[in-house]
Order: C-alpha cells, then sequence, then structure tokens
C-alpha cells in the first residue's frame, strides 16, 4: 500500500524534525497537513494530537505522524481517540513491527531522544510497511472490541 496522506505535527520541542519530515513527505510526494508551531514558543501539545488523531480516525488522511521533546505525551494523547493506534518508536525494527502486527495509523517520535537520521528512517519504513493481518487481526479485534464497548 503506498500512503498518499498525512497529517503532520509537533510541539515546540519537534518543529526542526517537523520541518525535516515535512520535506521528506513533499519528497515522496505525499501529501500533507501540517500543524503545529511556527516558533519555539512553548505549546501544549494534546491538542495537536487530537487534532491529527481525529483527521486520521475519521479518515480524512490514512495515517499521521506526532513528534514532541520524547513522544511520550503525544503518543498518550492520541491514543485517547477511538479508533487510532498509536506507536511510540525509536528503532527500525519497531517500526516494522508496529505497522505489520499492529496496524499503527499513528507515529509518534522523540525529537529529543532520536536523531534525524533514525527518525527519518523510522518514518520512510513506516509508511511503507503493509500491515500482515492473519494471526494479528484477530488481537486487534479484540482491541477493538474493547473500544467500542468502553470508549
Amino acid at each position: 500500500m503506498t500512503v498518499k496522506t498525512v497529517a503532520l505535527a509537533s510541539d515546540h520541542g519537534g518543529i526542526e524534525l517537523r520541518k525535516l519530515i515535512a520535506d521528506y513527505l513533499e519528497d515522496q510526494g505525499i501529501a500533507y497537513q501540517e500543524f503545529g508551531p511556527k516558533t519555539a514558543e512553548s505549546v501544549d501539545y494534546p491538542n495537536l494530537a487530537f487534532t491529527v488523531s481525529e483527521k486520521v480516525a475519521t479518515r480524512e488522511v490514512e495515517r499521521g505522524i506526532l513528534i514532541c521533546g520524547t513522544g511520550i505525551g503525544m503518543s498518550i494523547a492520541a491514543n485517547k481517540v477511538k479508533g487510532i493506534r498509536c506507536a511510540l518508536v525509536g528503532d527500525t525494527f519497531s517500526a516494522h513491527a508496529t505497522r505489520e502486527h499492529n496496524d499503527t495509523n499513528v507515529l509518534a517520535l522523540g525529537a529529543r531522544v532520536t536523531g534525524p537520521g533514525l527518525a527519518l528512517d523510522i518514518v520512510d519504513i513506516w509508511l511503507n510497511t503493509d500491515y500482515e493481518g492473519g494471526r494479528h487481526a484477530n488481537r486487534l479485534g479484540q482491541i477493538t472490541d474493547y473500544e467500542d464497548q468502553h470508549c
């Protein structure tokens, strides 16, 4: 599957990495909607995570990428949106696994803990890895069922 649309956001701690990822998306011909501050002035990340996650959940875009200092806060906030499977990823193996096994639709990155070269490799792998389905589908079904009943 080729991803065609992405929503991209960062807080003040992730501006530079967000710009690099936006350049990568442009180079790949992937349309994107960009959110987040234009300056390093402090902003709160939850609303940015909610904005991107809602766009993914409503299928306005196919995937979302969120960046903050560690990626932790963004991933926690994103996973509060029904239908979102966000993973905080800091290595290439996990980038593969989170798509192949978990069909994640939002990626969180930590700009202060993941260098730009590795971050771009993670994004590339995550955008270009397909979900395997099979034995993983039952597990994702259990998560979706729980979410439908309790959220």
